[in-house]
Protein backbone atom coordinates (compact mmCIF):
# COMPACT_ATOMS: atom_id res chain seq x y z
CA UNK A 1 0.00 0.00 0.00
CA UNK A 2 1.13 3.79 -0.33
CA UNK A 3 0.41 7.23 0.87
CA UNK A 4 -2.51 9.27 -0.61
CA UNK A 5 -0.79 13.34 -0.17
CA UNK A 6 -3.15 16.21 -1.03
CA UNK A 7 -1.05 19.05 -1.77
CA UNK A 8 -2.94 22.37 -0.79
CA UNK A 9 -0.97 24.20 -2.61
CA UNK A 10 -0.95 26.90 -5.63
CA UNK A 11 -0.08 26.31 -9.11
CA UNK A 12 3.52 26.97 -9.40
CA UNK A 13 6.79 25.54 -9.39
CA UNK A 14 6.41 24.75 -5.89
CA UNK A 15 3.34 22.38 -6.90
CA UNK A 16 5.38 20.90 -9.28
CA UNK A 17 8.52 20.08 -7.13
CA UNK A 18 6.05 18.29 -4.40
CA UNK A 19 4.23 16.31 -7.51
CA UNK A 20 7.39 15.23 -8.31
CA UNK A 21 8.87 14.71 -4.65
CA UNK A 22 5.63 12.71 -4.35
CA UNK A 23 6.00 10.26 -6.76
CA UNK A 24 9.74 10.21 -6.14
CA UNK A 25 8.52 7.97 -3.16
CA UNK A 26 5.95 5.58 -4.95
CA UNK A 27 3.09 7.69 -3.34
CA UNK A 28 0.09 8.92 -4.65
CA UNK A 29 -1.04 12.95 -5.07
CA UNK A 30 -4.74 14.27 -4.42
CA UNK A 31 -4.47 17.80 -5.97
CA UNK A 32 -6.59 20.47 -3.61
CA UNK A 33 -7.86 23.16 -4.64
CA UNK A 34 -7.10 26.22 -2.34
CA UNK A 35 -9.70 28.75 -3.19
CA UNK A 36 -12.28 26.33 -1.78
CA UNK A 37 -14.12 27.84 1.41
CA UNK A 38 -14.02 25.84 4.47
CA UNK A 39 -17.03 23.68 4.89
CA UNK A 40 -16.43 22.56 0.67
CA UNK A 41 -12.82 21.82 1.57
CA UNK A 42 -14.07 19.37 4.76
CA UNK A 43 -15.99 17.95 2.35
CA UNK A 44 -13.39 17.03 0.05
CA UNK A 45 -10.91 15.75 2.14
CA UNK A 46 -14.12 13.54 3.36
CA UNK A 47 -14.73 12.20 -0.03
CA UNK A 48 -10.88 11.74 -0.64
CA UNK A 49 -9.37 10.66 2.28
CA UNK A 50 -5.58 11.56 2.19
CA UNK A 51 -3.17 10.04 4.72
CA UNK A 52 -1.58 13.50 4.62
CA UNK A 53 -1.81 16.75 3.79
CA UNK A 54 0.90 19.57 2.69
CA UNK A 55 -0.17 23.25 2.91
CA UNK A 56 1.52 25.89 1.52
CA UNK A 57 3.61 26.66 4.58
CA UNK A 58 4.98 23.17 4.00
CA UNK A 59 3.92 21.96 7.17
CA UNK A 60 3.02 18.20 6.78
CA UNK A 61 -0.33 17.32 8.75
CA UNK A 62 -1.37 14.01 9.06
CA UNK A 63 -4.99 12.28 9.28
CA UNK A 64 -6.07 9.26 11.49
CA UNK A 65 -9.06 8.63 9.26
CA UNK A 66 -6.70 8.80 5.76
CA UNK A 67 -6.74 5.45 3.94
CA UNK A 68 -3.89 4.63 1.92
CA UNK A 69 -4.16 3.89 -2.17
CA UNK A 70 -2.84 0.20 -3.95
CA UNK A 71 0.99 0.31 -5.12
CA UNK A 72 0.90 2.17 -8.92
CA UNK A 73 -1.76 4.68 -8.08
CA UNK A 74 -0.76 8.07 -9.03
CA UNK A 75 -3.34 10.13 -8.51
CA UNK A 76 -6.70 11.12 -6.79
CA UNK A 77 -8.70 13.71 -8.29
CA UNK A 78 -11.80 14.60 -7.56
CA UNK A 79 -14.91 15.16 -9.79
CA UNK A 80 -16.19 18.65 -10.74
CA UNK A 81 -18.97 18.24 -7.85
CA UNK A 82 -20.78 20.48 -9.42
CA UNK A 83 -24.23 18.08 -8.90
CA UNK A 84 -23.60 16.94 -5.91
CA UNK A 85 -20.95 16.13 -3.45
CA UNK A 86 -17.28 15.95 -4.99
CA UNK A 87 -16.08 12.21 -5.52
CA UNK A 88 -12.49 10.74 -5.89
CA UNK A 89 -11.24 9.24 -9.29
CA UNK A 90 -8.04 6.88 -9.02
CA UNK A 91 -5.69 7.11 -12.10
CA UNK A 92 -2.71 4.85 -12.16
CA UNK A 93 1.08 6.07 -13.04
CA UNK A 94 0.39 3.83 -16.33
CA UNK A 95 -3.22 5.57 -17.08
CA UNK A 96 -1.43 8.66 -16.65
CA UNK A 97 1.32 7.74 -18.58
CA UNK A 98 -0.86 6.57 -21.50
CA UNK A 99 -2.12 9.68 -21.40
CA UNK A 100 0.49 12.04 -21.89
CA UNK A 101 2.22 9.80 -24.78
CA UNK A 102 -1.53 9.49 -26.69
CA UNK A 103 -1.89 13.02 -26.56
CA UNK A 104 1.90 14.29 -27.55
CA UNK A 105 1.63 11.81 -30.19
CA UNK A 106 -1.48 13.33 -31.68
CA UNK A 107 -0.40 16.63 -31.75
CA UNK A 108 2.89 16.35 -32.66
CA UNK A 109 4.92 17.87 -29.67
CA UNK A 110 8.13 18.02 -29.75
CA UNK A 111 10.49 18.32 -26.06
CA UNK A 112 12.83 20.35 -28.19
CA UNK A 113 11.04 22.68 -29.74
CA UNK A 114 7.61 23.37 -27.80
CA UNK A 115 6.53 23.98 -24.54
CA UNK A 116 3.68 23.90 -22.17
CA UNK A 117 1.66 26.59 -20.50
CA UNK A 118 -0.51 25.45 -17.39
CA UNK A 119 -2.84 27.89 -16.72
CA UNK A 120 -5.85 26.44 -15.07
CA UNK A 121 -6.17 25.06 -11.65
CA UNK A 122 -4.50 22.03 -11.30
CA UNK A 123 -7.27 20.41 -8.40
CA UNK A 124 -9.00 20.00 -12.11
CA UNK A 125 -8.10 17.13 -14.59
CA UNK A 126 -8.08 19.92 -17.29
CA UNK A 127 -4.75 22.13 -15.62
CA UNK A 128 -2.83 18.99 -13.55
CA UNK A 129 -2.74 16.75 -17.06
CA UNK A 130 -0.35 20.06 -18.61
CA UNK A 131 1.79 19.40 -15.66
CA UNK A 132 2.22 15.61 -15.72
CA UNK A 133 2.24 14.92 -19.61
CA UNK A 134 4.94 17.40 -19.35
CA UNK A 135 7.04 15.54 -16.57
CA UNK A 136 6.49 12.40 -18.22
CA UNK A 137 7.26 13.37 -21.82
CA UNK A 138 10.19 15.79 -20.73
CA UNK A 139 8.60 19.09 -22.34
CA UNK A 140 9.31 21.62 -20.76
CA UNK A 141 6.12 23.97 -18.81
CA UNK A 142 5.69 26.87 -17.19
CA UNK A 143 2.84 26.55 -14.46
CA UNK A 144 0.95 30.30 -13.54
CA UNK A 145 -1.12 30.52 -10.36
CA UNK A 146 -3.90 31.45 -11.88
CA UNK A 147 -5.65 32.70 -15.62
CA UNK A 148 -4.74 36.17 -16.42
CA UNK A 149 -5.33 36.52 -19.92
CA UNK A 150 -2.32 39.51 -20.80
CA UNK A 151 -0.25 37.03 -18.65
CA UNK A 152 -1.07 34.16 -20.94
CA UNK A 153 -1.56 35.85 -24.49
CA UNK A 154 1.91 37.76 -23.53
CA UNK A 155 4.15 34.43 -23.04
CA UNK A 156 2.53 32.74 -26.15
CA UNK A 157 3.66 36.00 -28.30
CA UNK A 158 7.20 35.97 -26.88
CA UNK A 159 7.38 32.34 -27.74
CA UNK A 160 7.49 31.63 -24.04
CA UNK A 161 4.33 28.98 -23.93
CA UNK A 162 3.51 27.20 -27.55
CA UNK A 163 1.05 24.64 -25.95
CA UNK A 164 -1.59 25.86 -23.54
CA UNK A 165 -4.72 24.08 -22.52
CA UNK A 166 -7.80 26.65 -22.05
CA UNK A 167 -11.61 26.64 -21.67
CA UNK A 168 -14.41 28.37 -23.52
CA UNK A 169 -14.43 31.39 -21.44
CA UNK A 170 -10.76 31.39 -21.13
CA UNK A 171 -10.31 31.51 -25.03
CA UNK A 172 -12.45 34.25 -25.61
CA UNK A 173 -10.24 36.81 -23.59
CA UNK A 174 -7.09 36.23 -25.60
CA UNK A 175 -5.78 35.72 -29.10
CA UNK A 176 -5.25 32.19 -29.84
CA UNK A 177 -3.29 32.98 -32.55
CA UNK A 178 0.14 33.31 -30.20
CA UNK A 179 -0.04 29.53 -29.55
CA UNK A 180 1.09 26.62 -31.69
CA UNK A 181 -1.69 24.53 -30.46
CA UNK A 182 -4.70 25.31 -27.82
CA UNK A 183 -6.56 22.76 -26.74
CA UNK A 184 -10.16 23.29 -25.60
CA UNK A 185 -12.15 21.44 -23.19
CA UNK A 186 -15.00 21.98 -19.85
CA UNK A 187 -17.78 23.17 -22.34
CA UNK A 188 -19.68 23.53 -25.89
CA UNK A 189 -16.74 25.48 -27.42
CA UNK A 190 -17.89 28.60 -29.88
CA UNK A 191 -17.85 28.36 -32.90
CA UNK A 192 -15.59 29.61 -36.01
CA UNK A 193 -12.57 28.36 -34.36
CA UNK A 194 -9.03 28.99 -35.46
CA UNK A 195 -7.20 26.42 -37.13
CA UNK A 196 -4.76 25.66 -34.29
CA UNK A 197 -7.43 25.23 -31.71
CA UNK A 198 -8.25 21.52 -30.98
CA UNK A 199 -11.14 20.59 -29.09
CA UNK A 200 -11.10 18.10 -26.62
CA UNK A 201 -13.43 15.57 -24.72
CA UNK A 202 -12.95 13.96 -22.03
CA UNK A 203 -13.51 13.61 -18.26
CA UNK A 204 -11.91 13.21 -14.82
CA UNK A 205 -12.04 9.74 -15.63
CA UNK A 206 -10.21 9.49 -18.60
CA UNK A 207 -7.57 11.53 -16.73
CA UNK A 208 -8.24 14.19 -19.35
CA UNK A 209 -9.08 14.50 -22.92
CA UNK A 210 -8.93 11.44 -24.92
CA UNK A 211 -10.98 12.64 -28.56
CA UNK A 212 -9.83 15.17 -30.23
CA UNK A 213 -11.93 17.32 -32.99
CA UNK A 214 -14.11 14.18 -32.94
CA UNK A 215 -11.52 11.34 -33.72
CA UNK A 216 -10.29 9.50 -30.69
CA UNK A 217 -6.40 9.31 -29.71
CA UNK A 218 -4.39 5.79 -30.52
CA UNK A 219 -5.42 3.39 -28.23
CA UNK A 220 -9.09 4.77 -27.21
CA UNK A 221 -12.10 3.30 -28.24
CA UNK A 222 -15.28 4.48 -28.26
CA UNK A 223 -19.02 3.06 -28.85
CA UNK A 224 -22.63 4.75 -28.33
CA UNK A 225 -24.98 2.65 -26.55
CA UNK A 226 -27.92 0.62 -27.51
CA UNK A 227 -29.93 0.26 -24.34
CA UNK A 228 -29.73 -3.14 -24.62
CA UNK A 229 -29.02 -5.57 -21.47
CA UNK A 230 -25.25 -4.25 -20.72
CA UNK A 231 -24.93 -2.44 -23.37
CA UNK A 232 -24.92 0.69 -22.02
CA UNK A 233 -28.04 3.54 -21.89
CA UNK A 234 -29.37 3.93 -25.70
CA UNK A 235 -27.36 6.85 -27.35
CA UNK A 236 -24.69 7.31 -24.51
CA UNK A 237 -21.44 7.65 -25.38
CA UNK A 238 -18.95 4.66 -23.85
CA UNK A 239 -15.34 5.17 -24.00
CA UNK A 240 -12.57 1.96 -23.76
CA UNK A 241 -8.78 2.77 -23.50
CA UNK A 242 -5.57 2.86 -21.41
CA UNK A 243 -6.09 5.97 -19.53
CA UNK A 244 -9.18 5.21 -17.78
CA UNK A 245 -9.97 5.27 -14.29
CA UNK A 246 -8.82 2.18 -12.36
CA UNK A 247 -11.69 2.77 -9.47
CA UNK A 248 -13.53 5.59 -7.63
CA UNK A 249 -12.10 6.03 -4.01
CA UNK A 250 -14.95 5.07 -2.33
CA UNK A 251 -15.14 1.31 -4.48
CA UNK A 252 -16.95 1.17 -7.09
CA UNK A 253 -15.69 0.57 -10.37
CA UNK A 254 -18.62 1.75 -13.07
CA UNK A 255 -17.48 -0.57 -16.33
CA UNK A 256 -20.61 -2.03 -18.51
CA UNK A 257 -20.83 -4.12 -21.45
CA UNK A 258 -20.61 -2.24 -24.60
CA UNK A 259 -22.84 -2.90 -27.88
CA UNK A 260 -19.86 -5.73 -29.05
CA UNK A 261 -21.09 -7.46 -26.28
CA UNK A 262 -17.29 -7.02 -24.79
CA UNK A 263 -16.62 -5.43 -20.84
CA UNK A 264 -14.43 -2.63 -20.28
CA UNK A 265 -16.37 -0.18 -21.19
CA UNK A 266 -16.57 3.43 -19.20
CA UNK A 267 -20.11 5.03 -19.33
CA UNK A 268 -20.06 8.65 -19.70
CA UNK A 269 -23.33 9.90 -18.81
CA UNK A 270 -23.34 11.39 -22.39
CA UNK A 271 -25.76 11.84 -25.37
CA UNK A 272 -23.49 11.52 -28.36
CA UNK A 273 -23.93 10.06 -31.94
CA UNK A 274 -21.18 9.48 -35.05
CA UNK A 275 -21.28 11.84 -37.80
CA UNK A 276 -21.15 10.39 -41.31
CA UNK A 277 -17.33 11.35 -41.27
CA UNK A 278 -17.55 8.96 -38.64
CA UNK A 279 -16.59 11.90 -35.88
CA UNK A 280 -17.75 11.54 -32.74
CA UNK A 281 -21.00 14.48 -31.96
CA UNK A 282 -21.36 15.24 -28.16
CA UNK A 283 -24.74 16.37 -27.57
CA UNK A 284 -24.83 16.85 -23.91
CA UNK A 285 -25.52 15.57 -20.36
CA UNK A 286 -28.50 12.85 -20.26
CA UNK A 287 -29.36 13.76 -17.35
CA UNK A 288 -29.57 17.79 -19.02
CA UNK A 289 -32.01 16.95 -22.16
CA UNK A 290 -34.94 18.98 -21.89
CA UNK A 291 -38.46 17.31 -22.73
CA UNK A 292 -40.66 19.55 -24.06
CA UNK A 293 -43.91 18.30 -25.99
CA UNK A 294 -42.33 14.90 -26.15
CA UNK A 295 -39.50 16.17 -28.08
CA UNK A 296 -35.96 15.68 -26.84
CA UNK A 297 -33.84 19.20 -26.93
CA UNK A 298 -30.08 19.35 -26.09
CA UNK A 299 -29.06 22.44 -24.43
CA UNK A 300 -25.89 22.74 -26.16
CA UNK A 301 -26.83 22.61 -29.26
CA UNK A 302 -29.37 25.71 -28.70
CA UNK A 303 -26.34 27.62 -26.75
CA UNK A 304 -24.65 27.22 -30.05
CA UNK A 305 -26.71 28.57 -31.93
CA UNK A 306 -27.35 31.59 -29.56
CA UNK A 307 -24.63 32.50 -29.17
CA UNK A 308 -23.70 33.38 -32.71
CA UNK A 309 -26.78 36.40 -32.05
CA UNK A 310 -24.78 39.54 -32.44
CA UNK A 311 -25.90 40.52 -29.17
CA UNK A 312 -25.53 37.58 -26.93
CA UNK A 313 -22.45 37.91 -25.13
CA UNK A 314 -22.30 34.31 -22.96
CA UNK A 315 -25.68 31.84 -23.08
CA UNK A 316 -27.03 28.77 -21.18
CA UNK A 317 -29.72 27.05 -21.78
CA UNK A 318 -32.03 24.42 -19.40
CA UNK A 319 -35.66 24.10 -18.55
CA UNK A 320 -38.46 25.25 -16.06
CA UNK A 321 -41.34 23.17 -15.62
CA UNK A 322 -44.35 24.47 -18.20
CA UNK A 323 -48.09 23.60 -17.35
CA UNK A 324 -48.90 22.71 -21.15
CA UNK A 325 -45.86 21.32 -22.49
CA UNK A 326 -44.56 19.67 -19.16
CA UNK A 327 -40.73 21.68 -19.27
CA UNK A 328 -40.10 24.76 -21.56
CA UNK A 329 -36.66 26.01 -23.17
CA UNK A 330 -35.41 29.14 -21.27
CA UNK A 331 -32.47 30.73 -22.24
CA UNK A 332 -30.22 32.86 -19.84
CA UNK A 333 -28.18 35.56 -21.76
CA UNK A 334 -25.57 38.15 -20.38
CA UNK A 335 -25.65 40.58 -23.49
CA UNK A 336 -22.80 41.75 -24.96
CA UNK A 337 -24.23 45.56 -24.66
CA UNK A 338 -26.21 45.49 -20.98
CA UNK A 339 -27.84 48.09 -22.16
CA UNK A 340 -29.22 46.32 -25.29
CA UNK A 341 -30.03 42.90 -24.64
CA UNK A 342 -31.66 40.62 -27.06
CA UNK A 343 -35.06 39.97 -27.72
CA UNK A 344 -37.16 36.59 -26.86
CA UNK A 345 -38.34 36.69 -30.38
CA UNK A 346 -34.97 37.37 -32.03
CA UNK A 347 -33.83 34.41 -30.54
CA UNK A 348 -36.50 32.21 -31.16
CA UNK A 349 -35.77 33.58 -34.64
CA UNK A 350 -32.30 32.86 -35.11
CA UNK A 351 -32.59 29.20 -33.33
CA UNK A 352 -35.61 28.19 -35.95
CA UNK A 353 -33.53 28.69 -39.09
CA UNK A 354 -30.83 25.79 -37.85
CA UNK A 355 -32.84 23.58 -35.38
CA UNK A 356 -36.68 22.21 -35.36
CA UNK A 357 -38.85 25.06 -33.75
CA UNK A 358 -39.43 23.68 -30.85
CA UNK A 359 -35.81 24.06 -29.54
CA UNK A 360 -36.32 27.42 -29.56
CA UNK A 361 -36.69 29.28 -26.07
CA UNK A 362 -39.83 30.20 -24.57
CA UNK A 363 -38.41 32.12 -22.04
CA UNK A 364 -36.03 34.69 -21.82
CA UNK A 365 -33.66 35.19 -18.58
CA UNK A 366 -31.20 38.45 -19.01
CA UNK A 367 -28.62 38.33 -16.24
CA UNK A 368 -24.94 39.89 -15.51
CA UNK A 369 -23.16 36.15 -15.38
CA UNK A 370 -23.65 32.64 -15.54
CA UNK A 371 -23.38 30.26 -12.39
CA UNK A 372 -19.98 28.32 -13.33
CA UNK A 373 -17.97 25.56 -12.16
CA UNK A 374 -14.32 26.58 -12.02
CA UNK A 375 -13.46 24.53 -15.24
CA UNK A 376 -16.07 26.74 -16.90
CA UNK A 377 -18.71 24.64 -17.04
CA UNK A 378 -22.33 26.43 -16.39
CA UNK A 379 -24.17 24.89 -13.25
CA UNK A 380 -27.58 24.58 -14.76
CA UNK A 381 -28.85 23.10 -11.50
CA UNK A 382 -28.05 26.80 -10.30
CA UNK A 383 -30.07 28.68 -12.73
CA UNK A 384 -33.06 29.78 -11.40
Amino acid sequence: MADLVALDLPGGRGFVDALRAVWDTGDAVAPLDPRLPPAAARDLLEALRPTCVVGADGVIHHRPDGLPVEEGDALVIATSGSTGRPRGVILTHAAVAASARATNARLRVDPARHRWLACLPLAHVGGLSVVTRSLLTGTPVTVLPAFVAATVEEMGRRGEATHVSLVATALGRLDPGVFTRVLLGGAAPPGDLPPNVVTTYGMTETGSGVVYDGRPLDGVEVAIGDGRDGGGREGEVLLRGPMTLRAYRDGPVPWVLGPDGTDGWLPTGDGGRFGVDGRLSVDGRLAEVVVTGGEKVWPTAVEGVLATHRQVGEVAVWKRPDPEWGERVVAWVVPRDPDSPPTLEDLRAVVQETLPPWHAPKELVVVSSLPRTSSGKVRRASLR
